[in-house]
């Protein structure tokens, strides 16, 4: 055995038999393989939120092989994908569809790759010649509990150029044009804190309070390093735990106070001589998609701190998929 681990991500959701068959298959493969299940309430189809998942967790995950399927395009023309990471140190399977480009791209790069046609290796279905609907069983699952097995990249499946990999993109600050910076919201926990593609290195120069414009109830936020020190009825904005900043509320939800959606544009700009929190801003709305439903969520989440290892800076040719 080379490896005895597997890292799944998916939007299968835990209502449905899709998880419980893919662990499944792979025990009915690799019996003695652990599968720990990162995430699998990935909105259906959401490719770039399950992109950055990987991305914020690819640098913590044990050792062995990362299966990770949102996959809208089963069945087309994308193409069912392995990619080697490290020279061979680990192994990340799933569709050709920018899901898994981030957390590549996160830990150095794809060092080889093969499109998984080599059907030897998959499960065997009553009708071979209809196209499969469920990949993550039939392809995905198979493959990867036989990497784990040590069945070399090369046998899986046609050698292709890294570089022929469809890339994703990974929105970047930057600045407004008027001592301000267009941020993004990158991604909003159970907790309702909002994570934004911004550097604390961005705003290191910038004052205690910062106005935040976006969302249906403009505020000013002001900096602080825990949840604990925003105080009732403020938002602070703080580092989270992969070192992006955060907008925060102790004990409570800043998407639901802000009407806050993932992919949401918002602009900070620095309040001189602003330090209340809560104080309230006369901006104006600036919300990337209109209609977006608001989430809600609890109480505070992750501990702040620590070196910045969020999702990369740079912006690759082509967006994710859907």
């Amino acid at each position: 055995m080379r490896f005895n681990t597997i890292t799944f991500l998916s939007d299968y959701g835990l209502d449905d038999e899709f998880v419980g068959v893919v662990h499944s298959v792979i025990r009915s493969v690799a019996p003695e393989v652990r599968v720990i299940d990162l995430a699998h309430n990935i909105s259906p189809h959401d490719v770039r939120a399950g992109g950055l998942a990987l991305a914020r967790s690819v640098q913590y995950m044990a050792p062995g092989v990362v299966l990770a399927v949102v996959d809208p395009g089963v069945g087309t023309h994308r193409r069912p994908v392995a990619i080697e990471v490290a020279d061979g140190e680990a192994y990340l399977v799933g569709p050709d569809n920018g899901l898994l480009a981030p957390a590549v791209a996160m830990v150095g790069g794809a060092t080889a790759a093969v499109v998984l046609d080599n059907t030897d290796y998959h499960l065997e279905r009553f009708d071979p010649s209809v196209p499969s609907t469920f990949d993550g069983r039939d392809v995905f699952a198979p493959v990867a509990a036989r990497f784990c097995l040590g069945v070399p990249l090369t046998e899986l499946g046609t050698v292709i150029d890294p570089a022929l990999l469809l890339p994703g993109l990974l929105p970047v600050s930057e600045p407004d044009g008027d001592g301000g910076l267009k941020a993004e919201v990158l991604w909003i926990d159970r907790f309702g804190n909002a994570q934004l593609n911004v550097d604390p290195v961005d705003i290191a120069d910038w004052p205690t309070t910062i106005s935040v414009t976006g969302g249906r109830l403009p505020r000013n936020a002001v900096r602080v390093a825990t949840f604990g020190d925003i105080g009732t009825g403020g938002v602070g904005l703080l580092v989270d735990s992969y070192g992006l900043l955060a907008l925060a509320v102790d004990r409570g939800s800043a998407a639901a106070e802000l009407q806050l959606a993932e992919g949401d544009e918002l602009t900070l700009r620095p309040v001189e001589g602003g330090t209340v929190a809560g104080q309230t801003s006369p901006v104006s709305l600036t919300a990337k998609r209109d209609g977006a439903d608001s989430p809600s969520g609890g109480g505070g989440a992750h501990g702040s701190g620590g070196g910045r290892s969020g999702p990369s800076r740079t912006r690759p040719d082509d967006d994710f998929g859907q």
